[in-house]
This record gives structure tokens, C-alpha cells and sequence, in this order.
């Protein structure tokens, strides 16, 4: 037991609701330059600031959570951003019958996680990521490999995915950049289910 929480005060990853906003409290990007760190291949600036990153709390996004109408939240570790959105998209939408969008150019990308993923320093659970989720993902036009690899990369001490209705979203996202979350951005939408868990767009 690490703490106690009020019953009425636990949030799930399975109670997305139709139109909500996604929002991400941190980039993503930690689980290729952590292996790139290994092999000797980052440079003390990139070592640092991961570092700082990932030492980062979600004490504050979730403190400011608290103020809103939030209907689901999961954080990214070892699945990936994909990975943790579909969990919340089948777990939400065995009754509400779900998609998830996710628009990749606005995902907060750390740029030395994409410079690492072209010279293919990719962990082997990201790939494993990859692999498993594929099936379950429409990929638009134009999404690039690299995208794909960094939508699925296995991150250490990620940020926070938040689902609410999407026009609470935009105050949500000023007020966590005011806090100090400053990487904090609406990253998609839940919408009526399509044929496809998840649609990439750019």
C-alpha cells in the first residue's frame, strides 16, 4: 500500500465519454533517449534535461485535475501514448462505443527522442508496442515510421492522459502551462466508433 485514497475521488481509464478532449501533461520520448543514454550515445544536455523530466511529479496536473469535470485519466509508462489510449478506448467504449483521434503533430515530441528514432536507437518494448497495437489503428496518409515508433515508445515516468468534456479543455490546458505543466496540450478527441480503436491523423 503506497496510499489511501477517498472512493469517490478515484478516477479510471474507463469512463471516457463521447466528445471529450484528450490532454497530455508531458512530452513523450523517454524510453528511446533512456536507451540511447545506455549505449553511450546523448549527449549530458539530453542526459539532464530526461533526467529533470522524468524526476517530474504529476502531483501538480493532478492537483489542478481536481478543479474540473474530468472523466477518465491513466498515465503513460510501458504501453506507449497508443498503448494507454487504446486501453482507454476499449475499457470506455464497451458501453459507449468509442473511437479515439489523436493528431500526431500536436503530441509533444522530444526532439532528440525523433533524431535517436531515425538513427533506429529504438528500445525493444517500444517495437513490441508497435507491433501490438498496429491492428487497431488507421493510420492517415502522410504519418511518417518515426511517428509511428514515438507514438508507441515505452516511457518512464510519463505524463498524464486526461479526458474531459472538450469544452472544459482548452481552460484545463491554460491553467496546467500557468502551474508549470508547460508542455500540457489537448493531443485528440473520443468520437463515434468507427472501424478502427484508434484513427492517427497529422
Amino acid at each position: 500500500v503506497t496510499g489511501l485514497v477517498s472512493p469517490q475521488r478515484v478516477l479510471t481509464n474507463a469512463n471516457a465519454q463521447l466528445g471529450d478532449a484528450i490532454i497530455l501533461t508531458k512530452p513523450i520520448g523517454t524510453g528511446i533517449i533512456s536507451t540511447a543514454i545506455k549505449r553511450g550515445l546523448a549527449e549530458q544536455k539530453t542526459i539532464d534535461n530526461t533526467i529533470a523530466l522524468m524526476s517530474e511529479l504529476n502531483r501538480t496536473a493532478a492537483e489542478v485535475m481536481e478543479k474540473y469535470p474530468v472523466n477518465a485519466c491513466t498515465d503513460v509508462t510501458g504501453f506507449g501514448l497508443l498503448g494507454h489510449l487504446y486501453e482507454m478506448v476499449t475499457q470506455s467504449g464497451v458501453t459507449n462505443k468509442l473511437s479515439v483521434e489523436v493528431f500526431v503533430k500536436q503530441v509533444p515530441i522530444l526532439p532528440e527522442a525523433r533524431e535517436f528514432a531515425a538513427a533506429n536507437v529504438i528500445p525493444g518494448g517500444t517495437q513490441n508496442n508497435l507491433e501490438y497495437i498496429s491492428p487497431h489503428v488507421e493510420w492517415e496518409e502522410g504519418i511518417s515510421e518515426i511517428d509511428k515508433v514515438l507514438l508507441c515508445d515505452a516511457q518512464t515516468s510519463g505524463g498524464l492522459l486526461i479526458t474531459l468534456p472538450e469544452y472544459e479543455a482548452k481552460s484545463m490546458e491554460k491553467e496546467l502551462k500557468e502551474s508549470g505543466i508547460i508542455k500540457a496540450v489537448i493531443i485528440g478527441k473520443f468520437v463515434k466508433s468507427k472501424v478502427k480503436e484508434m484513427i492517427v491523423k497529422m
